[in-house]
């Protein structure tokens, strides 16, 4: 049996073959013109054989089609504005309605004939001159109507002459009527709205219509030339419709007006959702359907927006945002619900913004009292906050719009996947959080009530971290609320104490928590370091000696980490205790006796690090802070010799050199002995350089002559140039003045003399000079 498609479907076939047919036919007429030019060489115009035509012979076509047809309009144009008067009533009509009937019914004839794209351009003509005839009859017949009511009739009459013209059998393979008829019927509605003074409501009520229409055509019409421009007048005359009333309902001053608006954007989302609802393309019908729930929220919170105050303006639509999540489970097609889905989203992020100024003050303002030490407590929370900064309007309402969101959240984490759950948990807990922190300053709590309130959030939020999986989420959130808490205290010395001690003892108490610990516990070493500092400014002290205070810090730290072993706490632990080390020293800085005396406690606690296993590198750090503690107090002395300086050095070092030249006897002498050497060596040999007593030179090179003997009998390579050296240098630092009194004696000429002689020896000798030089490298090198 015979399976035959519907007409319209067999008639977009029959076109789309006839319309291969010219093209196929168009191709070999260009081909044949070309081979007859080829076969006449000695014709003038005939094209060269590998010449490339730049236009096809269709496109040609279709531009001289083009042309004729846009020359035939502004001639009718031209006869109808100007030519008109010269001829009677009768007269006008005969001609207009003559060349108009004659150009409508050229079409079908050219169709038959498989002239299409001429029919095409004939039509487009006709359709032209029916619009000429719209215009002529108001101008004659009817010219005491009104003018937008008769472009309102005459848009109507002539979409449906032109609908009704592209089905005729003879014109129905034409394209151009029934888009043509569309494109008029997008200003009928809308020009009778004008004509019957329907105000901004009606307006905007048929640009919705007509935008409805539009898209109820573009699902249905099975033409791609007409769903095209459907597709283009819904997004177009809808985006128009929809901007209309948006800014009807904002600028809406009562329930009345308001709910119009509403039902202005209720139709807008409605035509969204249903085209939503029967599009094919996933993408598209989700895009539809989100804009759909954005405009349901609209018109819905615009309803309450004017019976409530501009506080709670934004919790209105949030709340009509949250309700769009219903639809997640409703039986709905996927893209749809996705749609809605991506509303509600979209309206809880707008919301979450609106409220992010009231975060931001909230969290930034403490820092303000970090230059306010102890000025005095202020009023109230909010008081405290705003110090530096001013609170936002509309305030009130945000705690609210927090807290909704962290319901949603917590309600979507009990939906997710299992990847997605702590994401979603994390989101939850962060809301949760930031609605307990701005509430003190919303209400305006006092002061002290606000403080209690921002400790037991920290506590409660470490509790969260050491019950639930949100580890670090919450980790960070008890961080952040404990360091704003501390800056708030500051208004005050009692507060500052208090809020201090107990947050480094929530701290201690959390590292109890092995999951914690890495956290806390430097955490609370880092409050009891601020714990001393306040003790100690409280009590009147100088720095220099809250400083020996500030020392129980890393003592403390020091001691925790010995009986920790290899926790991932040990880390966190000493690196604290160092920054409180390094806040000691700084302390002591403007005293040089107590900061020797600091240095020197530092060197003992890192002494004590160094005999822990796995920890042997801190006994440099120790010798470093030993050493700079003797420097420092012998800088406070007024102590100058670079000996005192040095020596304490170069006794250590050659200690440790000999325990490892003992433990390893491969290890070089420049390692072992270099560096104590050269530490007292060198400073002393530029102190004597320029020291004009025999004491220092006489005692440097016998200490040199020493070092010599020593690496000349162990046969080490480290002492015995270093000690020769410096014994070299030292004694010719004591001929010097002699040399000097010897050189201005001699005559000018004896010194070049004696460099011209030492040169020639060397040169009749170099041979064997470098056998000695060799012999000496030979030497050297055995030397370990």
């Amino acid at each position: 049996m015979t399976h035959l498609p519907p007409p319209a479907e067999e008639l977009r076939l029959i076109d789309a073959e006839l319309w291969q047919l010219d093209a196929r036919r168009a191709q070999l007429l260009a081909r044949r013109a070309w081979l007859v030019a080829a076969l006449r060489p000695a014709a003038p115009t005939a094209p060269a054989p590998g010449a490339r035509s730049e236009a096809g012979a269709p496109r040609v076509q279709n531009v001289l089609l083009l042309l004729g047809g846009v020359l035939l309009v502004i001639a009718a144009m031209a006869f109808t504005l100007v030519s008109w008067g010269h001829l009677g009533i009768a007269g006008r009509a005969a001609v207009l309605g003559a060349v108009t009937l004659a150009a409508l019914a050229a079409p079908a004839p050219l169709v038959k004939r498989g002239l299409r794209s001429t029919a095409e351009s004939v039509a487009g003509l006709a359709l032209a001159l029916t619009v000429l005839d719209a215009y002529a009859l108001h101008e004659t017949a009817l010219t005491g109507t009104d003018a937008t009511g008769y472009a309102a009739a005459a848009s109507a009459v002539l979409a449906v002459l032109w609908a009704a013209y592209g089905l005729l059998p003879g014109t129905a393979a034409l394209r151009l009527p029934g888009p043509a008829a569309l494109v008029a019927a997008q200003v009928t509605l809308v020009l009778w709205a004008i004509a019957a003074a329907a105000g901004p409501y009606g307006v905007t009520a048929a640009l919705l219509v007509t935008a409805g229409f539009d898209t109820a055509l573009a699902l249905r019409a099975t033409g791609r030339a007409v769903r095209l421009t459907a597709v283009c007048g819904a997004y177009g005359v809808g985006g128009w419709g929809v901007a209309g009333a948006l800014w009807l309902s904002w600028s809406a001053a009562g329930p009345g007006a308001a709910t119009r608006a509403a039902a202005l954007l209720v139709l807008a989302a409605a035509i969204a959702l249903a085209s939503s609802w029967r599009l094919v393309k996933p993408l598209l019908a989700t895009g539809n359907a989100l804009v759909g729930g954005l405009l349901l929220v609209a018109a819905l919170g615009g309803t309450l927006r004017v019976t409530l105050p501009d506080d709670w303006t934004v919790p209105a639509h949030l709340v009509w945002g949250v309700a769009l999540l219903a639809a997640v489970r409703a039986p709905l097609p996927e893209p749809v619900r996705r749609g809605l889905a991506g509303a509600s989203a979209a309206v809880q992020g707008l919301a979450l913004l609106w409220a992010l100024p009231v975060v931001a003050v909230t969290l930034l303002g403490p820092v303000s009292w970090a230059g306010r030490v102890w000025s005095g407590a202020p009023a109230d929370a909010r008081a405290a906050v705003t110090a530096d900064l001013p609170w936002p309007s509309h305030a009130v309402a945000a705690p609210v719009v927090l807290a909704v969101v962290a319901a949603v959240a917590a309600s979507v984490s009990v939906a997710c996947d299992a990847a997605w759950r702590p994401r979603a948990l994390a989101g939850a807990l962060t809301l949760v959080w930031t609605t307990a922190l701005v509430l003190p300053a919303v209400l305006q709590v006092p002061y002290t009530a606000g403080l209690l309130l921002q400790g037991l959030l920290a506590a409660a939020v470490l509790a969260v971290a050491a019950l639930t999986s949100a580890r670090h989420t919450a980790t960070v959130l008890a961080l952040v609320t404990s360091a704003g808490l501390a800056l708030l205290s500051l208004a005050g010395r009692t507060p500052t104490l208090t809020v201090l001690s107990l947050l480094a003892a929530l701290f201690a108490a959390a590292a109890c928590v092995s999951r914690l610990a890495p956290v806390a516990a430097p955490a609370a070493l880092a409050y009891a370091a601020a714990v001393t500092c306040a003790t100690g400014a409280a009590a009147g002290w100088q720095p220099q000696h809250t400083a020996l205070l500030v020392l129980a810090v890393p003592a403390a730290a020091a001691l925790f980490a010995t009986g920790l072993g290899g926790s991932r706490a040990t880390v966190p632990i000493e690196v604290a205790g160092a920054a409180a080390g390094l806040l000691a020293i700084g302390l002591a800085a403007c005293d040089a006796p107590m900061l020797a005396l600091v240095l020197a406690l530092c060197g003992v606690i890192t002494a004590g690090t160094a005999l822990r296993p796995g920890r042997r590198h801190a006994g440099y750090a120790a010798t470093v802070l030993f050493v700079l503690a003797g420097w420092v107090r012998l800088a406070a002395w007024d102590v100058t010799a670079p000996e005192a300086y040095s020596l304490p050095v170069t006794v250590p070092a050659l200690v440790v050199g000999v325990l490892r030249r003992q433990r390893d006897p491969r290890t070089s002498s420049w390692t072992a002995y270099g560096p104590g050497l050269a530490v007292t060596l060198l400073p002393s040999l530029a102190a004597a350089w320029a020291d004009p007593h025999v004491t220092r030179p006489l005692l440097l090179g016998t200490g040199a002559l020493l070092v010599t003997l020593a690496g000349a009998r162990q046969r080490l390579q480290a002492p015995l140039l270093l000690g020769g050296s410096v014994l070299v240098l030292d004694a010719l630092h004591e001929l010097a003045p002699y040399v000097v009194q010897v050189t201005d004696a001699l005559p000018r000429w004896v010194p070049p003399a004696l460099a011209g002689l030492l040169l020639l020896a060397l040169g009749a000798t170099y041979e064997s000079r470098l056998r000695d030089v060799r012999r000496v490298r030979e030497v050297l090198g055995r030397l370990s």
